[in-house]
């Protein structure tokens, strides 16, 4: 078992409750008490953050006040206190702590956790947050540790290699932040028992080839069996894992794409 050192990575301080909310937990089922999402449930009793990813306070510098543990994703987030007075919480990037600020303007520089619109970040630059219509919101690279690369400009639009590795067109009118998200060490945490597994509300996974057939696609046989199709299949014979493309084919999405991401063995080499 591993863990982040949190007594050196974190300011210790308490969260602002003003800006926490009550996680409710369905264990994974809709309205009809269906369960349509499996292996959820139990854990811990977690509050939110009610994280900004909006950052509609534009020209209106920032400082970090805290750097604080959020339940409900990977990176840190800091509280930002504004010069008019109003707080809010941030996704915090590497090398930013207490006391650092940050700016949201079309004329900030290029330091880390600065926000701009893509069209005024030049070729090279990491950034995270990333809109994908402007003023909607950041959706793209949120995650701990992770970066996208602003690799080309053309005809009002920015190409972004994202940590896919896929090359999406994003409008030069979206906004981004500069620098890459922190807690970049989060990858190397190992679990190390079943128990802390369900702290976090994740309940056991069955192997599609320990059921019988009639509950999976790879069940049955006499003891240890392979599989016994060419493709593997999820619970319901969708394609699965092993680099089968699983997008669909005609995606609303499909022209803004200039390179699909690698996977399996082409992405190791």
């Amino acid at each position: 078992m591993t863990t982040l050192p949190y007594r050196e990575l974190l300011s210790g301080d308490k969260p602002h409750k003003p800006l926490l909310r009550l996680k409710s937990s369905r264990g994974g089922r809709n309205g009809f008490g269906r369960i349509t999402m499996r292996h959820q449930g139990g854990g811990h009793k977690q509050r939110m953050r009610a994280v900004d990813f909006v950052y509609d306070k534009r020209d209106i510098p920032a400082k970090i006040e805290t750097v604080e543990y959020d339940p409900g994703r990977s990176a840190f987030v800091g509280l930002a206190l504004y010069a008019d007075g109003e707080r809010r919480y941030v996704v915090l990037p590497k090398s930013v702590a207490v006391d650092s600020t940050f700016l949201v303007s079309e004329n900030a520089p290029l330091t880390p956790g600065n926000r701009l619109p893509l069209g005024k970040i030049p070729v090279g630059t990491f950034v995270y947050n990333i809109e994908l219509s402007p003023r909607a919101g950041a959706v793209l690279v949120r995650s701990a540790g992770v970066n996208a690369e602003v690799i080309a400009h053309d005809a009002g639009y920015a190409q972004i290699k994202l940590p896919s590795s896929e090359v999406r067109r994003v409008s030069d009118l979206c906004w981004a932040s500069v620098g890459a998200v922190g807690n970049e060490e989060y990858n190397l945490v190992n679990l190390g028992k079943a128990g802390r597994s369900r702290w976090l509300g994740k309940r056991p996974t069955v192997r599609g080839t320990a059921m019988n057939p009639v509950d999976h696609p790879h069940g049955g046989g006499e003891g240890k069996q392979g599989r016994g199709l060419k493709r593997a299949k999820s619970l319901w014979g969708k394609p699965t894992g092993k680099g089968q493309k699983t997008r669909t084919p005609k995606k609303y999405s499909n022209v803004f794409i200039v390179s699909r991401r690698k996977v399996g063995k082409r992405k190791k080499g």
